[in-house]
């Protein structure tokens, strides 16, 4: 939308941003879910790596059992 006095324009971007909060929501309960099941030190620091990354976890265990 431009602004016919200044001659500048704005932008609005209503409703953005909601997938950000269902994220940060995901990467939570999946840090407790494998926080809970590690036993050790690394294993605990591999619950952080599996809990940051499981997106892509999920997508690819989706496709392996759209393969089959």
């Amino acid at each position: 939308m431009e602004d016919r006095m200044s001659g500048t324009s704005k932008t609005t971007s209503a409703g953005a941003g909601g997938g950000g909060a269902v994220y940060v929501l995901g990467l939570i309960g999946a840090l407790v879910y494998y926080w809970q099941h590690a036993h050790g030190f690394w294993v605990h620091v591999w619950a952080v790596v599996e809990a940051l990354l499981w997106p892509a976890f999920v997508v690819y265990h989706l496709l392996g059992h759209l393969a089959t």
